[in-house]
């Protein structure tokens, strides 16, 4: 049962959309305490956890940098403030067992680079890798590849945030169509 008396820890995620309108996913390839991956459900969007006195917006530059490498992204909006749950966890004492969950803002970005900018295997600053690999998504279909206690939040992310998977659905297909 889940303790309700733990705070929720502040974070941010990041809806990383390219040009065809599709975001950045990353495969997680270790569970970290209370975040468990299950077995074909271990794709997520980056996110990370807030620094004390550090504004969201500067986490998720932050965030983003350390767990992709990318740098070329520029605001496009962001969500109220969505909750979810850890599932139970009795395992060894975890930086994250002493909240209940997570409490995060999602941001949209626009990725201005290029492929070959984003690094998942091997973060700059020997930050420890999150993910193992990555991919673009249609944001509809996010939510059915993360583990069970993140789909609700996912799911209004990609309502939230479906006008800019749209905008580059079209502009793609301005660009494929000449």
């Amino acid at each position: 049962m889940m303790d309700k008396s733990k705070p929720y820890r502040p974070n941010v995620g990041i809806a990383l959309f390219n040009a065809s309108g599709r975001v950045l996913i990353g495969r997680r390839f270790r569970d970290s305490g209370p975040e468990i991956i299950l077995p074909g459900l271990e794709w997520q969007m980056p996110q990370g956890g807030i620094d004390e006195r550090e504004n969201p917006r500067d986490a998720v530059m932050r965030e983003l940098w350390e767990e992709t490498g990318v740098v070329n992204a520029r605001y496009l909006g962001e969500t109220d403030w969505l909750t979810y749950d850890f599932p139970p966890y009795n395992g060894p004492p975890h930086r994250l067992s002493v909240f209940r969950g997570q409490r995060q803002k999602w941001f949209a970005l626009r990725f201005t680079g290029r492929d070959d900018e984003i690094n998942v295997a091997s973060p700059p600053d020997g930050h420890k890798p999150e993910f193992d690999q990555w991919r673009w998504e249609r944001l509809d279909r996010v939510a059915e590849l993360v583990v069970p206690f993140r789909r609700e939040v996912y799911r209004q992310v990609a309502i939230d945030f479906a006008r800019f998977a749209d905008i580059g659905s079209r502009q793609a297909g301005r660009t494929q169509d000449g």
